[in-house]
């Protein structure tokens, strides 16, 4: 065999190229006691990148609470793992895909959707659920119905063919996602606690299983282009951009689960960013062994594929595995039955390293802990957010409340999805007992009386104005959404999107929504298990809003004692709990009524949140309340709009004349309203009071209008047509 071709160098534009800087280029040089070759930079490039390593996030990471009580498994696997009790396990992560989907909305959501999916069944888990998160620039921009139209066929597309239901999300509309929308998807699998599957090599000798759809030229670079910003030029990074298919992913799936019913399996991961590269450097990096692979054998598409691009490649629906000795026969006719290609490609060694062969040589030797552990990380200088002043009421001039009304209802953030979702396949699998629209989607843990419920939230325009309070936001909304449907709330995954680390007003957002989070989640018991960093989102140096959406997961024990958020029964009385003091600072009542986005956001007080949101579900679990709503986006009249809409019910509310536009449309947070039969309310005030938790009936539920203080009636059939037509008028 002969020796490796050391090159005497690479060129500034080359390294340049590959994301690295002079200072990174060096520090390589000095690993390695020579310059590497192209194969072996295009290696450092991806695992230094920023997607990959972390390298500007991982001192902050650190810093997030990641146990609890329900915690089996916490950030540094695929995914997360919290515990459902009965032998059984909930596994969720979410990811984003922001990139590839401004540059290519179809396949970029789309295999977003088949990363995440394979993130969780690579660990064992069936899914049994995906959501997401998405926003899109100003609807008035020139690009934005395209990538709308893209983006959710994208995800349609790949999760109901796969045949996993998409249970619903956010989606949101601003200007400053014109040049970077974000698409941030994630999925929720259950697993028995005695089969869940780690992606740790360990043992030598053991061999390296290549399985999946062939390897092509698609992708490549994929994981260095999410760790830079866009300029003018963009579209040229089209071919970045994998091309994804979920009917081989549905293969893949079927036949991973077979074979992980038997014992053969020692360590699996999915080939998601950097492809083989980080599937097989983070599988030998945990198991402390090293790995040698002889890229001949990779199973490829195209002709002539050479080991810079086989190593790089982020082809889809692809995963490695490494097996007990012996066992390889036995996995080859499970893939081999499922129409998958299988190969073995290599070994686990006891050198440490990662030894590439190909072609009678060896095209790359690289340390394993110099692609992990030393790989480098940043303490970037920061700055924090400069604080806003408070809105008063009196700064903004009220408008006939029903009219607000409607204009919030049509708004382009509140207007109904429905558009969106009845294009996503919400009931595959007949488990899906709350689907999209309610605070939370509820799906059954299959042949059980449990349910899981699942969120995704985050106010973007709060964390710009404040990212402390509004990373603690993030955290109370969707612990709050996980109470209002009668779950407890079990743990976060996170998916944080920023612009550029390197400009210091930017990691300051950064680094005081991650403080928040940490705060928010350490109050509520609420843990981060897994996670994802997104940053380099913006365009010519225009960042997007800071936008840290947290993926919740909640346990229902008994599905009979799920909250609706729809009015249920004419005549129930409507109880206001939590405090309404009429924060209209950075709300969408300001924002769209008077074009104003100044003012500090609601403060979050998590003592309270916790408080209030622990009686309410206490209420629901004793089965008490006929029907639940968090207040958020647009205070109580859209929180009562919304849940007259789902019931089909109108009702009638009392509130103080004075400064009613900011009583009805104010955010401030830790707030619910639930409705009972008249004579439970006050059961239900008595015993608020004794736990001191605010709470005062504030109307009764009736008819077919929304009536306020007897005078401002608005026909519920007239709000429906505003509030559901906006999105279906807007993509034609």
């Amino acid at each position: 065999m002969t020796a490796l071709p050391y090159e005497k160098g690479l060129s500034a534009d080359i390294v340049e190229q590959h994301g690295l800087t002079p200072k990174e280029y060096g520090r390589i040089v000095e690993r390695l006691n020579r310059a590497p070759n192209m194969t072996e930079l295009g290696i450092f490039s991806v695992m230094w990148s920023e997607h990959c390593s972390y390298k500007s996030s991982r001192k902050w990471l650190k810093t997030l609470p990641t146990e609890g009580p329900h915690v089996i498994c916490g950030p540094g696997e695929n995914a997360g793992i919290v515990d459902l009790g009965d032998g059984q396990a909930a596994i969720f992560k979410m990811e984003s895909h922001n990139h590839p989907s401004f540059i290519e909305p179809y396949q970029g959501a789309a295999t977003g959707v088949g990363g995440i999916l394979r993130d969780v069944f690579t660990m064992g888990a069936r899914p049994i659920a995906n959501m997401n998160a998405l926003r899109f620039g100003d609807p008035s921009h020139e690009k934005t119905r395209h990538l709308v139209a893209g983006v959710v066929a994208g995800i349609g597309g790949y999760g109901n063919c796969i045949g996993v239901p998409t249970v619903g999300g956010e989606v949101n509309f601003h200007r400053a996602y014109n040049g970077n929308i974000l698409v941030n998807a994630m999925t929720v699998g259950v697993v028995e606690t005695d089969k869940i599957f780690y992606s740790a090599a360990r043992g030598v000798g053991n061999p390296v299983v290549y399985v999946g759809s062939k390897t092509g030229r698609d992708g490549i670079h994929g994981a260095t282009m999410a760790s830079a910003e866009f300029d003018d030029d963009s579209d040229d990074k089209r071919p970045t951009v994998q091309v994804g298919d979920p009917f081989t992913e549905k293969l893949l799936l079927e036949a991973c689960l077979e074979l992980m019913a038997g014992d053969a399996i020692i360590a699996i991961q999915d080939m998601g960013a950097a492809g083989l590269t980080s599937s097989s450097v983070e599988m030998a990096g945990k198991g402390g062994v090293g790995i040698e692979l002889e890229l001949d054998k990779v199973p490829c598409r195209e002709t002539g594929m050479r080991p810079y691009e086989m190593m790089l490649s982020e082809s889809q629906e692809r995963m490695l595995l490494v097996l007990k000795p012996g066992r390889e026969e036995a996995a080859k006719q499970i893939f081999v039955k499922w129409g998958l290609d299988v190969a073995v490609i290599g070994k686990t060694t006891d050198t440490g390293r990662m030894v590439l062969l190909f072609d009678g040589h060896i095209v790359a030797d690289i340390p394993i802990d110099a692609l992990t552990e030393d790989a480098p990380i940043y303490d970037r200088p920061w700055v924090a957010t400069a604080k806003h002043e408070g809105l008063k009421p009196e700064d903004i001039k009220p408008i006939d409340h029903g009219e607000a009304l409607k204009r919030l209802m049509s708004s382009p953030d509140l207007a109904s999805k429905r558009w969106i979702w009845e294009q996503y396949d919400s009931t595959v699998m007949a488990d899906t007992i709350v689907p999209p629209g309610g605070d939370a989607a509820v799906i059954r843990v299959h042949g059980t009386d449990k349910a899981i419920a699942i969120t995704t939230d985050v106010t973007p325009r709060y964390c710009f104005n404040d990212p402390l309070q509004g990373g603690r936001q993030a955290v109370a909304e969707a612990w709050r959404n996980l109470i209002a449907v009668g779950a407890t709330p079990l743990g976060i995954t996170d998916c944080l999107n920023f612009g550029n680390p390197e400009r210091p007003e930017i990691m300051g957002q950064f680094v005081d929504c991650v403080k928040g989070i940490a705060e928010a989640c350490q109050a509520l018991d609420f843990p981060v298990v897994s996670g994802n960093v997104s940053f380099y989102n913006e365009t010519n140096g225009k960042a997007i809003l800071p936008t840290p959406t947290i993926g919740g997961v909640g346990l229902i024990r008994d599905v009979n004692k799920i909250a609706a958020m729809g009015f249920a029964k004419s005549g129930d009385l409507l109880v206001l709990i939590g405090e309404t003091k009429g924060h209209l600072g950075a709300s969408l009542y300001a924002r769209e009524i008077a074009g104003r986005e100044d003012g500090a956001p609601p403060d979050v007080n998590l003592e309270v949140e916790r408080r209030n949101g622990d009686f309410v579900r206490d209420q629901i679990e004793k089965g008490v309340v006929s029907s639940v709503h968090d207040l958020s986006d647009g205070g109580l009249w859209v929180a009562v709009a919304e849940m007259a809409l789902a019931g089909n019910r109108g009702a009638n509310i009392e509130v103080p004349k004075s400064n009613t536009h900011a009583f009805l449309f104010g955010e401030d947070q830790a707030r619910y309203v639930i409705t009972c039969a008249p004579e439970i309310a006050t059961q239900i005030l008595s015993e608020a009071a004794t736990r001191n938790v605010p709470a005062e009936t504030i109307g009764q539920v009736g008819g077919k209008t929304l009536t306020l203080n007897g005078q401002c009636e608005i026909d519920l059939q007239e709000l429906r047509n505003e509030h559901e037509g906006w999105l279906p008028t807007y993509m034609g």
